[in-house]
């Protein structure tokens, strides 16, 4: 059954945004219907022309983009709360694909009415513009990291800012929050060999700053994990607009 968006349970969790009545009604006019994906299936695929756009309601994913020899950088990890598929609306057709590390179940949107929605409903516009401005910030952070961070440095700080992301979904629990997918994922979004990502892990476990096992993540040390990464407690947590 489609679940409506004045029952959408992401709606009460106190990361995103409240929405007004009116808002919420625009919301369910503008979705079409929903979709559930197996793990390791294709949602969007670079280069192609999707007539819909998505918000993760459950599960996690993985955005990432691929060199002709079949090299992988993923862009950045999937979560509840995520709208996929903008890229398509804007520009035509996907740059980078979108893949699900879990079960997910999507709200789905129609990409013909996605101009009609913000000429009628302009402050849905503002707040995509919005998560826009955060995703670029977020790409300057990762380039940062890429370039400067060492390999400690750069899983610190990616642990940090899932676990703040994670948590403000309300999502931990016993201490730890699901982060579901696989080393090579981890490795692949920041730079490092599989080898030199499990050597890494090894070392922040064994220091008891963080572990990663059985798809799930607990930060055993927050402020350490911070100082290791050289980042702020907290600056990744802000509250977001859901569509």
């Amino acid at each position: 059954m489609t679940l409506k968006c004045r029952t959408c349970p992401l709606r009460r969790r106190d990361c995103f945004v409240p929405m007004a009545e009116a808002e919420v009604a625009a919301m369910e006019r503008f979705k079409t219907g929903e979709l559930t994906v197996d793990g390791r299936s294709s949602i969007l695929m670079e280069g192609s022309n999707s007539p819909q756009l998505f918000t993760v309601l459950e599960g996690q994913g993985l955005r990432y983009k691929t060199l002709p020899d079949g090299r992988r950088q993923v862009i950045s990890f999937v979560f509840p709360g995520d709208f996929i598929g903008l890229q398509a609306g804007v520009m035509a057709e996907m740059r980078h694909s979108v893949e699900s590390s879990t079960r997910m179940r999507l709200c789905v949107f129609e990409r013909a009415n996605l101009w009609s929605f913000f000429r009628d409903n302009p402050e849905r516009a503002f707040d995509l513009t919005w998560l826009s401005a955060v995703e670029e910030h977020f790409l300057g952070e990762n380039v940062l990291t890429l370039g400067q961070r060492s390999a400690a440095e750069r899983i610190a700080w990616a642990f940090l800012r899932i676990w703040e992301r994670l948590e403000g979904l309300g999502l931990r629990t016993n201490g730890s929050v699901p982060f579901p997918h696989r080393q090579q994922d981890l490795a692949d979004a920041l730079g490092l060999s599989l080898v030199h990502t499990n050597k890494t892990l090894a070392k922040l476990r064994r220091e008891q700053i963080a572990g990663w096992s059985d798809g799930r993540l607990a930060v055993l040390d927050t402020a350490r994990l911070a100082e290791l990464a050289q980042a702020e407690e907290g600056e990744g947590i802000q509250r977001r607009p859901l569509l």
